[in-house]
């Protein structure tokens, strides 16, 4: 049998393209068992193949699956029905199987409405999934009643069977690095966490599972000699068991894997010790869940953690040239301007060089659904709280719900948010304080060179509401300097340089940083560009032959050496 295993698109684009555009890590470890049992089975990521259903349908009219199965979240279920009656227009015999927490969450609802869905695997999948195929490769559909977390229609009945028995040891689970190539990797599955606004909490029945720290350093292994030389850890918090995040840290290093990872955290759950370790492991980036910086409105979220909590885990994350990035949602119950002076407030203070706003979303599965739906259907006799999806959306805004908010106030409040934190981000880079020790010098350059590329290249450089970028990148290009030579430094402020028409400075501090890095293109190629400014073509050209395969440095060659005859 062949067997796809699809990710789709979501109905809306999203500013961080990042947050929807990878596949999620357990469809791997599906098509990673499907694989050592036997089965022909591929993944493909159509997040972005909304509006281009040709494509779709070629691509289904060449692999010609017998199932078909949907990694589903709440945001792309719409997708994922629009894919599945195409398939089922290429072939009608194709079975559908829709499964991840977004299938799990609205099971019922799925089968009642959408007929095109054959089946729904629940919760977590990889065995139940492979049980499910084995029976229809043998057609033995006597079997599938039996098959533990799945549902389907039997006749004019939505059958559901008995939830499934969880993976007692997550390293039985075959490495799927063995079968496919990706950058997004786990440790654990699950989180003691109770946010309100989380579904976290009710799929994974607040229980955590944890890989052994060989089996994850091994994938990161076999993926680094792959290429793959960045990683985000998706863990819902990686920090969770301290002396497992040390061992993996120590096993990078001793295998000596040259690689950068991003995390996620809660401000409750580092210290300095781990801290330590991860920065030396390769880690640039930990994401927390700050959430607001009112306190009651924290505890209405469920998210138990202090202010003081929150103050020392970004100052320590930052002391260690880690980034610390933080999430606020706002718009929630009980939120006014007061509320929202208290997170401008606390940003301040924390002073996070990244920060992501988000809107307080309803999806099923969370607390915050349960407690809608009894809005919802107060006074409203019968009915059905899931039926709201039938309607072609992704989510429900809280302020909805609450008539104590406005749709006009909440964007205020997020215009609020974004403004100050713009107006203040030079404030933030300028107090940046880190470790005084010297073994890490050279990634606290790194750390910096980062950050100011991120103001004269990256996504801050195209954000017209931050003032002033050019010199807030100079100013951390400069301190990246003054600890450890560093590539992206040298380019950062050489380029400034250029850009302020300084082409004899640009010279100075480019020629630094080729006499340290040799071989870098972008380096020779930016000094090169900085000595034909200043009409000195026989030093420009030696910088632009050496890499002259490439087209732009061919185009140089050729105008020094039109320069020069003439």
């Amino acid at each position: 049998m062949k067997i796809l295993i699809i990710y789709p698109y979501c109905l809306e684009g999203r500013l961080h393209e990042e947050d929807i555009s990878v596949m999620p890590i357990g469809a791997y470890y599906v098509g990673a068992l499907l694989r050592e049992n036997g089965h022909n089975a591929e993944l493909l990521n159509f997040y972005n193949f909304n509006n281009v259903h040709e494509k779709i349908r070629a691509a289904l009219e060449e692999k010609q699956p017998d199932v078909i199965g949907f990694s589903i979240l709440h945001a792309n279920r719409w997708g994922g029905v629009e894919i599945a009656k195409i398939a089922r227009e290429v072939n009608p015999g194709v079975k559908i199987v829709f499964g991840g927490i977004g299938a799990t969450f609205l099971w019922k609802h799925l089968l009642t409405h959408f007929k095109v869905i054959d089946f729904i695997v629940l919760g977590e999948g990889e065995h139940t999934f492979l049980r499910l195929i084995e029976s229809l490769r043998k057609q033995d559909h006597d079997a599938i009643e039996n098959i533990r977390g799945i549902a389907f229609r039997k006749g004019a009945e939505i059958v559901r069977t008995e939830s499934p028995e969880p993976v007692k040891n997550l390293d039985d689970l075959p490495v799927p690095a063995n079968h496919f190539t990706y950058q997004h990797v786990s440790l654990t599955r699950g989180c003691p966490g109770n946010c309100t606004f989380c579904g976290s909490p009710r799929f994974w029945q607040r229980k955590v599972r944890f890989h052994s720290p060989d089996y994850f350093v091994n994938q990161l292994e076999i993926l680094s000699k792959r290429g793959v030389s960045f990683f985000y850890v998706s863990d819902d918090t990686f920090t969770l068991k301290k002396q497992y995040v040390l061992d993996v840290c120590q096993k990078i290093l001793e295998r000596n894997l040259c690689i950068t990872w991003a995390a996620i955290s809660r401000v409750d759950h580092v210290d300095e010790d781990i801290l330590y370790w991860m920065r030396k492991a390769g880690c640039i980036q930990i994401s927390y869940g700050v959430e607001s910086g009112s306190e009651k409105i924290r505890k209405q979220l469920g998210k138990n953690i202090s202010t003081e909590q929150i103050r020392n885990a970004f100052s320590l994350t930052t002391k260690y040239g880690i980034l610390a990035r933080a999430y606020f949602i706002y718009g929630c119950p009980g939120e006014t301007w007061e509320t929202i002076q208290e997170s401008i407030d606390l940003i301040n203070e924390i002073k996070p060089m990244s920060v992501i706003f988000y809107i307080l979303d309803i999806f099923p599965g969370t607390e915050l659904y349960a407690d809608f739906g009894k809005k919802f259907l107060a006074g409203r006799g019968k009915g059905d709280l899931d039926d709201i999806w039938t309607q072609k959306i992704e989510d429900i805004m809280y302020f909805e719900s609450d008539p104590n908010l406005s749709q006009e106030q909440v964007l205020a409040f997020g215009q609020k948010l974004r403004a100050s934190f713009y107006e203040n981000l030079r404030h933030y880079a300028d107090a940046i304080e880190l470790t005084d020790k010297k073994e890490f010098c050279q990634t606290h350059s790194d750390f910096l060179s980062r950050l100011g590329m991120t103001f004269s290249h990256g996504d801050y450089a195209r954000n017209r509401a931050i003032r002033d970028k050019d010199q807030i990148a100079r100013n951390l290009y400069e301190k990246a300097l003054s600890y450890y030579p560093d590539h992206r430094a040298y380019l950062g402020l050489g380029v400034i340089l250029q850009k302020s028409r300084d082409y004899v400075e640009s010279v100075e501090i480019l020629s630094k940083g080729v006499a340290h890095f040799p071989e870098n293109e972008s380096l020779n190629m930016s000094l090169g560009i900085s000595y034909m400014n200043l009409e000195k073509y026989v030093k420009a050209l030696p910088h632009f032959l050496k890499f002259e395969r490439s087209e732009q440095a061919a185009y140089y060659v050729n105008a020094c050496q039109k320069a020069l005859k003439n």
